[in-house]
């Protein structure tokens, strides 16, 4: 799973990290960049499914984690706190574009294996070869695409970066009730939507 790795000993953690970058020193913050940067642009990415986009939003993200770093509560993970930004920020994207059609789906995508739980087992069973799979990949793209932009980014946190209720719940600022019916419900278009590909 996709979850921010513990820093090494030697490494500064999170919390003295954000102490000192609202102190002034950049150097402090570019570090927090470098231990995140990957997870949010899976994070993002699996949203979008478009390179171009995912690069502008990791940017904006993060500038807008800078500007308002000062608001940052001692207390909370940071983690958290940028996942939530960069979540927002990618919905109000979505949504500000719904109608766009240039939308890229990448067969190639290196996140393949984290992946595989969402794919219903007999569907998994069936796809004995690299093409096949492939073919598959590219259906679950496809399928993910057509969930709400809100239902998308549960099951990116769940699903792909391997995140608890409790995480996601405060990422995405509603109940653990919540997130496990959104969740439910995604996994059930998802299944739906693979069998559509599949039976057409």
């Amino acid at each position: 799973m996709d979850q921010p790795d513990p820093p090494d000993t030697h490494d500064p953690d999170d919390d003295v990290l954000v102490a000192r970058t609202q102190n002034g020193d950049p150097s402090a913050y570019d570090e927090l960049i470098r231990r995140y940067q990957k997870r949010v642009y899976s994070v993002i990415y699996n949203m979008t499914h478009n390179h171009a986009d995912t690069n502008d939003l990791l940017m904006e993200t993060f500038a807008k984690a800078y500007k308002g770093i000062h608001g940052f509560k001692r207390g909370a993970r940071f983690y958290t706190w940028v996942y939530r930004i960069a979540v927002n920020q990618t919905i109000n994207f979505l949504k500000r574009n719904k109608n766009r059609s240039n939308v890229s789906l990448d067969n190639e995508d290196n996140d393949l294996q984290n992946r595989k739980e969402m794919i219903d087992q007999s569907l998994a069973a069936d796809a004995e070869k690299q093409n096949q799979m492939q073919e598959l990949q590219k259906k679950l793209n496809q399928s993910l695409l057509r969930l709400s932009e809100e239902h998308r980014a549960v099951v990116t946190l769940a699903d792909v970066q391997g995140l608890s209720h409790e995480e996601i719940s405060k990422i995405l600022g509603i109940s653990k009730g919540t997130v496990k019916s959104r969740l439910f419900y995604a996994h059930k278009q998802l299944q739906k939507y693979l069998r559509d590909y599949r039976e057409s």
